[in-house]
């Protein structure tokens, strides 16, 4: 298991919690953050911080927010293992699911 960034996010992108991830792996999509499950240790530093409350662990997703936890796998499948975010910065495209949601 691991932490999930969900809906909340999208269109928000505060990216507290990219500063506070001692694991650089949170990527910048389009309209929102995105943890790449590989890579995340659960230290939950990020959950502390985001002002949204979109990170939560996988287990503790509430039943709407429970395919962002696909979302955010199947995102960083894409990526690869690039060894941090912070080496390729922001991706100019988001998962299906968050491009077609409404535009806040």
């Amino acid at each position: 298991m691991t932490y999930v960034i969900a809906q909340p996010c999208v269109d928000v992108k505060d990216k507290a919690c990219v500063e506070e991830c001692p694991f650089d792996c949170i990527y910048e999509g389009e309209r929102m953050l995105y943890i790449h499950p590989d890579q995340c240790d659960d230290c939950g530093a990020c959950e502390a911080v985001c002002p949204v409350e979109a990170v939560r662990y996988e287990d503790e997703l509430p039943e709407g927010w429970r395919p962002f936890a696909a979302v955010n796998a199947e995102f960083c499948a894409g990526l690869g293992s690039p060894g941090g975010a912070a080496s390729i910065g922001p991706i100019g495209r988001d998962h299906p699911l968050v491009a077609a949601l409404p535009k806040v």
